[in-house]
């Protein structure tokens, strides 16, 4: 039996006009949330089209000519703007019949092609009991026939499975948010030893390793430790019957485990460093799960990674600022004080989630109205843009560029000299002192 997808109402309508809009066909990705039982759909988005696309030659229309690239782009910065519990879950089609031989050949490349893309990306990995099937939709565009399948994306010789597609109304009205502030103040070291100090390489290594206390801390939902296993839930009353969106809201504090277990070993590495990156301040982060007697683990899994998430992301967006405005050439950085980009979020129209998205001190509503429209295919109200955190900074101390050979012996002879100076210095006190002794308790014995 394969996997059934509840999918949110509106997307149906929202398939059928871009099937009456755009010729011969159109690709776009599926938003939603994974789970044991089901999976959901909240949102459909077309791919973005290219400013080229126009001026491309005329000729029979073939999907097997899609631009790969471009849709992989377009997922991970959909990605970027996605809270917790939120994720890419697959890809659709809107043909023509003519086309309906080549769309599953297309969408089983285009799903493999996205998720390799967007797990490069990640700095945490998919747990084994975890769902990793992904959707391939293909709509005809003239009967409006609708054919959903599932590819394994862990399994590269995965087959097409049948899966069920069913439209509900209201399916995110009462989903279940949690959010937590985090402190983070960050200390990544620059080895002398990385080859031009790629600041955005060991930003990332230093991230990978703060990724881990992450996953290791405890998690306090509403001032409680509670067992994975439980629904997060129990003992609070369920909303049901609600068409209005309604948020249950759970107050997350994260504990960071200060120090190893007894029973772990720990070793001490000294390395050579010309400089380092601090990262500083307080990141706002919030997940969102379904109200289908969800586990505690779940939730508190889906923040995990958005707490993970948003910082790496961020730090992505100001490296990509940096090479933008000042070339991909400059490697080395004299000391910088960088801003990370702010995250706000924005309401999803009848639904209690909320998407996210960050923003640059200098950026205007207008700059991020567009972003939405362009990615996500939804307008936004200036009003309904909520910046949710204070600035959180990058500090890039100075690389110092190590001392040649020659400088190198000039100054270990010199400590050298300088050590031993110091413990001749010692020997002649301690000389001293014994020779007094010595001759202070003669002069007493006569």
């Amino acid at each position: 039996m394969g996997r059934t997808y509840l999918v949110e109402e509106g997307i149906g309508q929202y398939l059928t006009e871009l099937s009456t809009k755009v010729k011969p066909y159109v690709t776009g990705l599926l938003i939603g949330q994974c789970s044991p039982q089901r999976d959901y759909v909240i949102r459909a988005v077309r791919t973005p089209p290219k400013e080229q696309q126009q001026e491309e030659s005329v000729g029979p229309p073939k999907l097997a000519s899609l631009d790969e690239e471009w849709i992989t782009t377009h997922a991970s910065q959909v990605s970027r703007m996605l809270p917790g519990g939120l994720l890419v879950l697959g890809v659709f089609v809107v043909a023509t019949p003519e086309l309906a031989k080549d769309s599953q050949n297309a969408l089983r490349k285009l799903i493999f092609s996205v998720e390799k893309s967007l797990s490069k990306r990640r700095l945490w990995k998919l747990a084994e009991e975890e769902v990793s099937d992904r959707a391939a939709l293909q709509i005809c565009s003239a009967t409006k026939k609708v054919v959903c399948r599932t590819y394994d994306v862990q399994d590269p010789k995965s087959s097409a499975k049948p899966a069920d597609w069913k439209y509900q109304s209201a399916l995110t009205a009462s989903w279940l948010a949690l959010g937590c502030t985090v402190n983070v103040n960050i200390h990544i070291p620059l080895l002398a030893t990385s080859p031009n100090h790629d600041l955005e390489k060991n930003t990332k290594n230093g991230l990978n390793r703060w990724s881990k206390q992450i996953e290791d801390s405890v998690f306090l939902i509403n001032g409680q430790v509670k067992d994975e296993d439980t629904e997060l839930l129990e003992g609070q009353k369920k909303l049901r019957g609600n068409t209005q969106p309604s948020t249950q809201f759970s107050d997350v504090k994260v504990l960071t485990q200060l120090c190893q277990g007894s029973s772990a070993r720990s070793t001490a590495t000294v390395q050579v460093c010309s400089g380092s990156i601090n990262l500083r301040g307080a990141v706002k982060c919030r997940a969102y799960i379904h109200n289908n007697k969800p586990k505690v683990k779940e939730a508190i899994q889906a923040l995990k990674r958005d707490i993970i998430n948003t910082l790496s992301d961020r730090c992505e967006i100001l490296f990509e600022d940096l090479i933008l405005n000042e070339g991909p050439q400059k490697k080395n950085f004299e000391r910088e004080y960088h801003v990370l980009p702010q995250r706000l979020f924005v309401p999803v129209a009848g639904s209690s989630v909320m998407l996210s998205d960050y923003k640059f001190g200098d950026e205007a509503a207008g700059e991020i109205q567009e972003r939405f429209v362009e990615m996500l295919d939804q307008p936004v109200q200036a009003e309904d843009i909520h910046i949710a955190e204070d600035i959180s900074t990058v500090d890039i101390c100075p690389v110092i560029d190590s001392p040649s050979d020659t400088q190198q012996a000039q100054l270990t002879k010199a400590t050298l000299l300088l050590k031993l100076q110091q413990n001749m210095g010692l020997v002649v006190a301690a000389a001293v002192a014994v020779l007094a002794s010595i001759f202070s308790f003669n002069y007493f014995s006569d």
